[in-house]
């Protein structure tokens, strides 16, 4: 028996995936959303990023080699399978296994976003891609990735937990543009919203569609010596399928490019920005809300609350929150030593009671109709040990050397990431996932093609005034505790003394509004600017958030407490 590969992804590329479409996960039993399994007749191996290392060693079973990827000598799972040519097959294997067990495709309805959010017509986004298409003379764009659907067209869907988006695909040519989605999930409203503009057609009609595009190109006079080729050519995402490409034609038809509408969702208009702004004041008042109730109940009450308590009081004061649609992924809610596990995901019945004497760490996040929140924030509520504050301190200052970066436009994330580690690689110390991710408005909470890392494809696309990026270093004790600290922060234009080259210089607005745990800060680790960054951080949190408390006097205490400038005296006899 040949390898048999099982990515984690859908047939859209979907980072995350509806229940029907985890074949890796149910193959394996490893549930993070990132890596990829190999079976052969004899043995199998599942490779994965550091973020994942520990998740991965504790649900695997012993029919499984796991292969940390990144480490030195490990090899990639294109090494481990050997010399084998990859070769598609239409019938899926896992599909075949899992058989009558495999979860429904979900069918949920779609609905429109008011222009008040999305802050561009459908019709003007369509017509911005068409002009990229003339430009490069391109015969059309096939889509396939969720979120870029859902952004073109300014609808949103239920389809993927976590994710506003729904099964479809595009076609965008200089004439016209058709949506494939089944009738069953359009309201009534969806299809006189298009009117004669977008034609919509089944889900499924894409394949057959994608052959006419493929032979209704034009074809050059054949060349001695070269095979005959079409003038223009339709293009398709990197990210898109094999058989969506063999569909059109394959090479000779079809033109494999970075997204135009993935690059063009990335920088928000001037609505998505405010609306940004203004869903992660409620954010931030709401995570404020959840720990200083959870101090109370841990400290004051001793209350015994599992991870998954917590998780579910944090979600349902969101709930209360003005124009909330949901998380945007599920909470890592998670105290001692499970705050090292980077992705570390409870569940009832298997999950930890939350210690005040360990570090909490709690990764967050919310979709509102006004913008996608992410937050992380590291506590403790008792007397936290020397390595704890230095770790935690440390990360802290990756965070403000993040905030407070300018840099000329061209810059990528790449480029960037060391400001971050810079304070942890003094001290030999490190972290195993990326410093930063794109974030979607109202979309996914991971997006593209933007981020602040040591991957590649960081260095392959430039920063952007407009562009919404998490700022999360890191730190992780296995077996022991975890650091994080995450805010998320906007490029915009920075007022420089100087232009070097004549060229604009960018820096970073941070719009996430919770307070640092100072309990865990070592002032004198801090300089004082890095000081004076976060006094006013703490005073623009406290002055955002404190209206959502007139009538919660704990949660201002709380506030109050956690806000108050940071002396450096205070630590000098400490």
């Amino acid at each position: 028996m040949a390898p048999s590969v099982v990515p984690s992804e859908d047939s859209h590329q979907s980072e995350y995936i509806a229940p029907c479409d985890a074949r890796r996960e149910f193959i394996s039993g490893f549930s993070g959303s990132a890596g990829t399994a190999v079976i052969t007749s004899d043995k199998a191996a599942l490779a994965t990023d550091g973020r994942y290392f520990n998740q991965a060693s504790n649900q695997l079973d012993s029919n499984w080699h796991l292969l940390k990827t990144g480490l030195e000598d490990v090899p990639t799972w294109q090494e481990w399978k050997g010399g084998a040519q990859l070769i598609g097959v239409e019938t899926n294997l896992v599909d075949l296994v899992w058989g009558d067990g495999r979860p429904p495709r979900p069918n949920e309805k779609v609905s429109i976003l008011d222009i008040e959010y999305a802050g561009k017509k459908f019709e003007e986004k369509i017509e911005d891609l068409r002009k990229e298409l003339d430009k490069k003379k391109s015969a059309g764009l096939i889509v396939s990735m969720l979120d870029e659907i859902a952004w073109l067209f300014n609808l949103r869907g239920k389809d993927i937990p976590y994710n506003p988006v729904f099964f479809s695909y595009a076609a965008v040519t200089p004439t016209t543009a058709t949506l494939y989605i089944d009738d069953s999930k359009l309201n009534a409203d969806v299809v006189p919203y298009f009117g004669e503009k977008v034609l919509i057609r089944p889900y499924d009609a894409i394949f057959k569609d994608a052959e006419g595009f493929g032979r209704s190109l034009e074809v050059e006079a054949p060349v001695e010596g070269k095979p005959p080729m079409p003038e223009k050519k339709f293009w398709i995402s990197t990210k898109a399928s094999w058989a969506l490409s063999l569909n059109l034609g394959g090479e000779e038809k079809v033109d494999e490019v970075r997204s135009p509408i993935g690059d063009a969702k990335a920088i928000k208009n001037a609505t998505e920005l405010e609306g940004m702004r203004a869903c992660h004041i409620r954010d931030g008042a709401s995570l404020s809300e959840y720990f200083a109730w959870l101090e109370e109940e841990l400290v004051e009450k001793q209350s015994k609350l599992d991870e998954v308590q917590g998780a579910n009081k944090l979600e349902e004061i969101r709930a209360q929150k003005d124009r909330f649609m949901g998380l945007s992924f599920d909470t890592i809610s998670s105290t001692g030593p499970n705050a090292a596990v980077i992705h570390y995901q409870p569940e009832k019945g298997n999950c930890s009671v939350i210690d005040p004497r360990a570090v909490y760490l709690c990764d967050s996040g919310a979709q509102y109709l006004d913008g996608t929140t992410d937050t992380t924030r590291t506590l403790h509520f008792g007397e936290p040990t020397a390595m704890e504050i230095k770790a935690y301190t440390l990360v802290l200052k990756g965070v403000i050397a993040i905030d407070r970066a300018v840099f000329p436009k061209g810059t990528s994330g790449f480029a960037l990431d060391t400001l971050a580690r810079q304070f942890l690689w003094r001290e030999g110390l490190d972290y195993r996932h990326g410093t930063g991710h794109g974030v979607g408005s109202y979309l996914n909470v991971h997006e593209g093609p933007i981020g602040i890392g040591t991957r590649i494809q960081y260095s392959e696309v430039s920063l952007a005034v407009g562009n919404v990026i998490s700022d999360e270093p890191g730190y992780y004790e296995d077996g022991n505790f975890g650091i994080r600290i995450e805010n998320m922060v906007m490029a915009q234009e920075a007022k420089t003394e100087h232009k070097f080259g004549d060229k604009p210089w960018l820096g970073f607005e941070h719009v996430t509004m919770v307070p640092m745990c100072r309990k865990l800060i070592d002032g004198k680790l801090l300089t004082q600017e890095e000081r004076t960054w976060l006094n006013g951080y703490h005073q623009e949190v406290y002055e955002k958030t404190r209206g959502f408390f007139e009538r919660d006097e704990r949660t201002m205490k709380w506030l109050e407490r956690e806000t108050r400038p940071i002396h450096v005296m205070e630590f000098a006899l400490s």
